[in-house]
């Protein structure tokens, strides 16, 4: 069994995956509240939810309610978005996302902590400030991965709404529109989404590039990781 085997059989056991379900419908209808695959997939939601409980064990967002998580596996054209309730394991919002105009095509591939890359980046991040910038309601994310995202904010890495991210007009040219590395969100949704994850929330984006897994400090976090990351 690979160390990333041990970690997700572990994990799928102690974090009690199959209690993450469907919230009750939101006020706004413009937020997908079908009941079709809105579950996150395990094993992504397994890392993330490690990665969470590592970072907290080191003092990052331990005042966090909420986790976004971005699975990359899934197509542009698919719901790939979820917001989970920590507290409760609820599925708050599920909904479509944007990757990077350099990280593919509707199938996303590349991934990259690089200025000037136009790539999305994988990891964690919290959530900061929400501010009016060029794609309006946008919110500020900080990357808490050394090398792998955290040049976030030099990069202007933010969630933001965009028209672009339409997947009825995406289903003409076979994928959504991209962005230049930030998990842009349609512009119906950006306002309830940004509010739920403003202020300290995690974000988690997801990918099984073998690189990253085996190295991400907060995928291999035990309590020497741990007092590394308070710098004790």
């Amino acid at each position: 069994m690979t160390r990333v085997s041990a970690i997700l059989s572990s994990l799928l056991l102690c974090v009690g995956v199959s209690r993450f379900g469907i919230a009750p419908a939101s006020a706004d209808s413009s937020i997908r509240t079908s009941s079709e695959n809105v579950s996150p997939p395990a094993d992504a939601l397994a890392l993330a939810l490690e990665s969470v409980r590592c970072a907290q064990s080191a003092g990052h967002g331990r005042k966090a309610s909420r986790l976004a998580l971005i699975d990359y596996r899934v197509p542009s054209l698919q719901e790939r978005l979820w917001i989970i309730d920590l507290a409760t394991g609820r599925i708050v919002f599920r909904d479509h996302v944007a990757h990077g105009r350099g990280t593919g095509e509707n199938l996303a591939q590349h991934f990259s902590n690089k200025p000037g890359s136009h790539q999305s980046s994988l990891g964690l991040f919290l959530t900061n400030e929400i501010y009016q910038g060029r794609n309006g309601y946008s919110l500020r994310m900080d990357g808490l991965e050394p090398g792998v995202n955290d040049q976030a904010r030099e990069r202007a890495i933010v969630m933001h709404g965009a028209s672009y991210v339409d997947p009825i007009g995406g289903k003409t040219r076979g994928r959504l529109g991209r962005s230049w590395g930030c998990p842009a969100v349609r512009t119906e949704v950006a306002h309830p989404i940004i509010d739920a994850l403003a202020g300290g929330q995690f974000l988690f984006a997801y990918y099984p590039d073998e690189t990253w897994v085996s190295s991400s400090r907060f995928l291999q976090c035990d309590d020497r990781v741990a007092r590394r990351e308070r710098g004790s």
